[in-house]
């Protein structure tokens, strides 16, 4: 009989622990060091920032600030302006904050942040809060949706000096979440009014914004990351309302495709932008909670499963995963008799369609002993 070796070329492997699904996931992260909602978010899972926010009290604001290593949280001067409900955009040392409720109504306040100071700039032309935003520094960054008293479709394009007002949304909605470039950007869920969410996405192409696949799951007061053709969108309010949802969703360009839940379901929460939707940073929210969760994908040094992998796992039990990989687990059971006894039968066909044929049972003599073969 041919040895699995000669069949496929490899031997089964001896594994001391088993290996992993090459799948997204989310894990706990460093606490901020104090818990808000509303919070606006720049940078990377890395190396990001998380500038004002609001207690579980509203309306009240912080001008709190933070900055997260990919371990902890540290606190670094503050902004000038506390409010929450605002929008972030750029790195941790190239960042822009706009937008926000200030009591007792919405602010074009705009911030520049150079890795150490935050500065007063330029307002925005509408002023908002509840809005989003995509930008990879404090020189070229766009802000679109939020309420300056209902849901508006404003988008505007900031150069480093003042914003312009550019092509709106198609749909108007507030408490939205997007991520990308000023150039190539995302938008994606949020509350059109009053109180539902909307499964709404659109991509902007730098004059433009064009509607394109909607989400799973319809919701507002989410979070989401990563550029025009390979984002995240996680948590929030889905609609009708109700509570928040644990759902994420992982969009390729094309689709969304429902990955693998965060571990809190939270809404108005903050996450910090990344370059792909293999990983994200996700913090704070309702009711100002501390908490600060990572979705990674095993790295490159991980042991991960593949189509067709067969293991020993532990060196005792053989596992599989995948298509052809286990061991089929079948067992004998009882059929129908044979009409006839006989003796060194054989036979052929298949399970449901088979003939067999042998020598008459009984005995025969050989060397005397009647002994029955």
């Amino acid at each position: 009989m041919a040895t699995y070796k000669e069949i496929k070329g490899v031997t089964v492997q001896t594994q001391d622990s088993d290996p992993v699904e090459f799948v997204g996931s989310w894990s706990s992260g460093g606490n901020l060091n104090a818990g808000r909602r509303g919070i606006a978010g720049a940078g990377t899972q890395t190396a990001a920032l998380a500038a004002g926010g609001g207690p579980a009290t509203v309306p009240a604001s912080t001008d709190q600030a933070e900055e997260y290593n990919g371990t902890s949280w540290t606190e670094v001067n503050e902004i000038n302006t506390a409010r929450r409900l605002f929008m972030g955009m750029g790195t941790q040392t190239s960042a822009i904050v706009t937008g926000g409720y200030n009591p007792p109504g919405a602010t074009g306040v705009t911030e520049s942040y150079d890795g150490t100071n935050f500065t007063e700039v330029a307002d925005l032309n509408t002023a908002r809060y509840a809005n989003a935003g995509a930008g990879g520094s404090n020189t070229a960054a766009i802000s679109f949706g939020g309420a300056p008293s209902s849901p508006t479709a404003a988008t505007e394009s900031w150069d480093g000096s003042s914003w312009t007002e550019v092509n709106d949304l198609n749909t108007a909605r507030s408490y939205l979440s997007g991520g990308g470039l000023s150039t190539a950007a995302i938008a994606f869920g949020g509350d059109p009014g009053p109180g539902t969410g909307s499964a709404a996405t659109e991509t902007w192409n730098g004059s433009s914004w064009t509607e394109v696949s909607d989400l799973n799951t319809g919701r507002h007061s989410l979070a989401g990351t990563g550029p025009y053709t390979a984002a995240l969108a996680f948590s929030g309010i889905p609609a009708p309302p109700g509570s928040a949802t644990a759902a994420t969703e992982s969009w390729n360009g094309t689709s969304w495709t429902e990955v693998n839940d965060v571990s809190t379901a939270v809404t108005e929460l903050s996450s910090a932008q990344s370059a792909s939707n293999t990983a994200a940073l996700k913090f704070g929210g309702v009711p100002a909670i501390t908490s600060t969760e990572e979705f990674s994908f095993p790295p490159p040094t991980a042991s991960t499963l593949t189509e067709g992998s067969i293991f020993l796992s532990g060196g005792t039990t053989l596992k599989g995963f995948g298509k052809a990989a286990g061991i089929p687990a079948a067992t004998w059971a009882s059929g129908g008799t044979a009409n006839t006894a006989g003796q060194e039968s054989t036979g052929t066909g298949t399970q449901t369609a088979a003939v067999v044929g042998g020598r008459y049972g009984g005995t025969f003599g050989c060397c005397g002993c009647n002994r029955v073969i």
